[in-house]
């Protein structure tokens, strides 16, 4: 799909089923290179980032075969790292996971800098600091980064930040490193906690305290392969929820935790949408008269910054003031620039946005990043007129079959 022509479609409603998380895809993925047999990953998303991963692994050697839409059987047995980056590496930002990896299986590695969405520069000092505290050596170079060390040994990190990717890197480095390693200050995200599941299903020793700001590892000579299905997925949850409040619809999202998406729920209410939680699943209703409301993103439980975008287009439809504070990733806000073009009246100045709620009108726009093309589809389903809407390459990078699950919903999309 290039573009995705949106036509007016009234309030969205039905059920929709989640995917798995690309959130935990991405580092179980990469942690597979750290087992001596292969393991079976089920419940993957079928969409681009988790494509790349599986061809980046097999590029390394791994060999990767597909059971189903949704599971994949890879064996590393055979994988080698890469010493010059694979140039695949520069396509997302989550290949950086493969510097932990590499580094706990073969003492070296290196990727290209990170890819992905363009949210301004994306250091990775944290990332460094792990390395370096469990004896590696990192290389800087302008447009790759390499790591290696004769001898991986268990110490203490304390993050100077909140950070998933450092934390996720730490933990891929240090399982199988000599000794024991405390991780402090860590990111506590579902997707961190699965991907440790994994790992300890493999053999690993992770124990997490203080509700997952603090992980202990205990270094293991090796992890062994096994079954294992990813998490379902928060954010395409949450996106759901989100449409179906935009267009004043009824939306249920099966396949969900609502405790994972009480930072979304809490605020749906408070804006008067109707907010129905049950094991393994969330519905929101949405009378006509929503109100504007206040977001601070930040690390888990706070606001989900990846849902921070779809939250504004919802904003852009609510009764008076919103106001956004994005504490995550100060230059997120590309997405607004397209929604003013929507008839959106938003005001942006460093890390904060302030909305004013009104109709929106359709109109031509482009996705700017992941989420904030999610935020634009919203957009244009809840918009009085015909939209356009490009870099649809952006979105299908982070949702699986988004047209088809909008459309169950009676979205009007027809892709060209």
């Amino acid at each position: 799909m290039n573009e995705l022509v949106i036509r007016p479609c009234g309030a969205l409603r039905g059920s929709v089923s989640v995917g798995g998380s690309k959130n935990a895809a991405l580092p179980i993925l990469a942690a597979t290179l750290l087992a001596d047999g292969p393991s079976l990953i089920g419940n993957l998303p079928a969409i681009r980032d988790v494509e790349l991963a599986l061809r980046i692994l097999e590029n390394m050697g791994c060999s990767v075969e597909r059971i189903d839409s949704a599971t994949y059987r890879i064996d590393p047995r055979h994988a080698a790292p890469c010493d010059t980056p694979d140039p695949l590496t520069a396509k997302m930002r989550a290949s950086v996971y493969f510097l932990g990896a590499c580094l706990g299986r073969f003492g070296r590695g290196c990727v290209c800098r990170p890819g992905g969405c363009d949210f301004g520069g994306r250091p990775i000092d944290q990332h460094i600091k792990a390395f370096s505290s469990l004896g590696a050596r990192v290389l800087l170079s302008e447009d790759a980064v390499s790591v290696s060390a004769p001898r991986l040994t268990g110490g203490t990190v304390r993050f100077d930040i909140v950070s998933v990717g450092a934390t996720v890197n730490a933990i891929l480095a240090a399982v199988c490193a000599e000794g024991e390693t405390t991780l402090l200050g860590t990111a506590c995200e579902p997707h961190i906690g699965d991907l440790i599941g994994f790992l300890n299903r493999a053999g690993a020793d992770i124990k997490t305290f203080a509700c997952g700001s603090r992980i202990r590892i205990r270094g293991v000579k090796r992890l062994h392969g096994c079954n294992y299905a990813v998490i379902p997925d928060m954010i395409e949850a949450g996106t759901y929820l989100l449409a179906g409040a935009a267009t004043r619809g009824a939306v249920r999202v099966r396949g969900i935790s609502p405790e994972e998406l009480s930072a979304l729920t809490h605020k749906l209410a408070e804006m008067g949408a109707d907010v129905d939680e049950e094991e393994g699943s969330v519905s929101v209703f949405a009378p006509t008269r929503l109100f504007g409301s206040r977001i601070v993103t930040g690390p888990y439980p706070a606001f989900p910054t990846d849902l921070h975008p779809q939250m504004a287009a919802l904003m852009c439809t609510a009764l008076g003031r919103s106001h956004v504070r994005e504490d995550v990733w100060r230059h997120r806000f590309r997405y607004m620039e397209e929604l003013s073009k929507m008839g959106a009246t938003v005001s942006v100045s460093e890390n904060t946005a302030d909305i004013l709620g009104g109709t929106l009108s359709g109109a031509s726009v482009t996705a700017p990043d992941l989420r904030g093309g999610a935020a634009l589809l919203i957009a244009a389903c809840a918009a009085e007129g015909e939209s356009r809407l490009g870099g649809v390459e952006y979105i299908e990078r982070g949702y699986e079959n988004i047209v088809g699950k909008f459309r169950s919903l009676g979205a009007d999309i027809t892709p060209l």
